[in-house]
């Protein structure tokens, strides 16, 4: 029967983590809000227009909203060209594919971001599909992105593992009642990872490449 490992991509294969707090951040500064870093750091995964009702609650101006958006979509989109991928992100992948499973990306990401994401995971060859922000109503923490990934490689949930830095990413892969698999390498400490459904926790796609054979991945 055929397996499905679906992959979150920021702060799980591409280390981009740190480089939406500092846009979002300098977004939120633009637009005259304090939002500490922090607080920041530990929204990262959620959508655009999820993250911002997260830090900023509901009493805030929601016209501002696709500003606030656009112009982290800005201030990130200067690092397109040199996003570097998590250490052995690609190898992970096109091992997983080798031994045949089908692997699906299930990103907040689209478009061109998508696309730089891609380049520096470079292991186009490996992925069967991806779903993308573009294509679900809700984002993470719902179960949505990763039932649609599961709906693209055409595998029932009890058949998939889902890979994942945050919260979001765990309490999504639990809803869409897939295991789950956490990575450590987008800054979320290991007890909250585990709390949030993580039935692993690796240090990063290199740790769990060289763990394979003990891993729910196994």
């Amino acid at each position: 029967m055929e397996r499905a490992a679906v992959f979150d991509v920021d702060g799980t294969l591409v280390d981009t983590n740190h480089l939406h707090v500092t846009a979002w951040w300098e977004a939120f500064r633009q637009a005259g809000h304090r939002v500490p870093m922090h607080a920041v750091h530990r929204a990262v995964g959620l959508s655009s227009s999820d993250l911002v009702a997260h830090l900023l609650g509901e009493d805030r101006d929601k016209d501002r909203d696709g500003e606030l958006s656009a112009a982290h979509k800005a201030l990130y989109g200067q690092y397109f060209d040199r996003l570097p991928a998590l250490p052995d992100a690609g190898r992970l992948l096109g091992r997983l594919h080798r031994d045949g499973w089908k692997v699906v990306l299930a990103t907040s990401a689209g478009g061109a971001e998508l696309s730089a994401l891609r380049r520096a995971i470079d292991a186009d060859e490996a992925i069967t599909a991806t779903a993308s922000a573009d294509d679900v109503d809700e984002g993470k923490p719902a179960a949505e992105p990763v039932e649609h990934a599961l709906e693209l490689a055409g595998v029932p949930a009890e058949r998939a593992v889902f890979v994942g830095d945050t919260v979001w990413d765990m309490r999504a892969g639990s809803r869409a009642g897939v295991r789950c698999v956490g990575v450590l390498c987008g800054g979320i400490p290991r007890a909250d990872l585990e709390e949030a459904g993580a039935d692993a926790v690796y240090d990063d796609p290199a740790h769990l490449l060289a763990s394979l054979p003990d891993s729910p991945l196994a």
